[in-house]
């Protein structure tokens, strides 16, 4: 089976896309097990940005070598590392600077929920960019019932506490950065191989973390033993299969469509973080799970026009 006819099959949409959330969801726990494991701090931004440094660079490097031992992928073509370097700086470097720093002023709660807007913003640019994939009635509803789902998944205690300040709205312009790097790695995928745009894109986005978090540090902070080897392995693997699936997934489908599936990776996130961080299962995370299904279903069984 092709690549196109594997991820534009409704089966395939949804097990990749699915499989795609639930290794971000599973990132969730295994980076505060790790920031346990390298004692950095919940203010310590700088070990925040060259850990997700290291993490980036590392999946973008497996990622290049195996389909370099693959398929002899090397360098990137001429002409392809300007798209290179936007989606990098938006999908990786920007994304993730402004959601350590917002997360340093905010609550893991706003941010797991501010993290759900990434579907409302990759579908308001989609309508704007694509003629083929405007706002309706149902993609409302749908996105309304999903984002429902993440705030219940969220809650404790039947109360969620929402405000904004300096935190939540860095939180948002990171949730922006990464809806912009979906639609620049959509549209550069046309012209490049997934691979290539995957690999590429997180080495370079992940080298600017390095940098930033080398400046704030001063130096090369961490030392490693077995334990955190295979954190950042596992972790780099989480985010070199991930965005190489979910590239896919957005190059052969619609973005209003496939955005939908984002819903679900805070949902894992607190779901894998009971199991694996022994942390309470709230009864409505179950419920929640459900809006986001139902909020997945409604936009994708929307008639072509």
């Amino acid at each position: 089976m092709s690549a196109k006819k594997l991820f534009t099959h409704p089966a395939g949409v949804l097990a990749s896309a699915t499989a795609a959330t639930f290794l971000w969801g599973s990132a969730i726990p295994v980076v505060k097990k790790s920031y346990q494991h390298f004692g950095i701090a919940p203010g310590d931004l700088g070990g925040q940005m060259l850990f997700a440094g290291y993490r980036f660079f590392l999946a973008g490097f497996l990622l290049w070598l195996i389909f370099y031992l693959w398929k002899g992928m090397a360098l990137p073509k001429r002409g392809e590392f300007l798209p290179l370097l936007k989606v990098g700086l938006f999908q990786t470097f920007l994304q993730y600077v402004f959601f350590y720093i917002g997360l340093s002023l905010s609550t893991g709660v706003q941010g797991s929920i501010i993290a759900g807007t990434t579907t409302f913003f990759q579908i308001i640019f989609a309508h704007f960019i694509y003629t083929d994939d405007k706002l309706s009635l149902r993609k409302i509803i749908g996105m309304i019932i999903g984002f429902a789902g993440v705030v219940l998944a969220n809650t404790k205690g039947g109360q969620v506490d929402i405000h904004f300040s300096t935190g939540e709205w860095l939180l948002i312009i990171a949730m922006i950065a990464s809806a912009l790097g979906n639609i620049l790695a959509k549209q550069a995928s046309v012209k490049m191989a997934v691979g290539v745009l995957t690999s590429w894109q997180m080495m370079l986005g992940g080298a600017g973390l390095i940098v930033m978090g080398v400046s704030l540090e001063g130096a090369f902070p961490f030392h490693f033993d077995g334990i955190s080897v295979l954190l950042l392995l596992y972790l780099s693997f989480v985010s070199a299969t991930g965005f190489f699936i979910w590239n896919n997934v957005m190059k052969y489908n619609p973005v209003g469509k496939v955005s939908m599936y984002l819903f679900l990776v805070p949902v894992f996130g607190v779901l894998l973080s009971t199991f694996l961080l022994n942390e309470t299962l709230q009864g409505l995370v179950l419920v929640s799970l459900c809006l986001v299904a139902a909020g997945i279903i409604i936009v994708n069984r929307e008639k072509q026009t």
